[in-house]
C-alpha cells in the first residue's frame, strides 16, 4: 500500500474534479512515470498526479484530468 500525504492545493483540485484518494494511488503504483524538475508525474488512464517521493511516503503536489 502506498502511503501518501496530500497538499492543500491537491486536495482542492481533487474535490473540484471529483477524484478520490484511491484514484490517485493507481497512477503512482501502476502508471507511466516522467521525471520533472522537482519530482515525478505519473499518468494512468485519464488521471495525472504530480508528486515527490520523500523518505517513506509520497507527497502529492497536484492532480489533473487529461482531456
Amino acid at each position: 500500500m502506498t502511503t501518501i500525504k496530500i497538499t492543500k492545493h491537491a486536495l482542492d483540485k481533487m474535490a473540484w474534479l471529483g477524484i478520490s484518494e484511491e484514484q490517485i494511488k493507481e497512477p503512482i503504483e501502476k502508471g507511466s512515470k516522467y521525471k520533472q524538475t522537482d519530482g515525478l508525474l505519473a499518468k494512468c488512464t485519464y488521471i495525472s498526479v504530480a508528486y515527490k517521493k520523500i523518505k517513506d511516503y509520497y507527497l502529492i503536489k497536484t492532480v489533473y484530468i487529461e482531456r
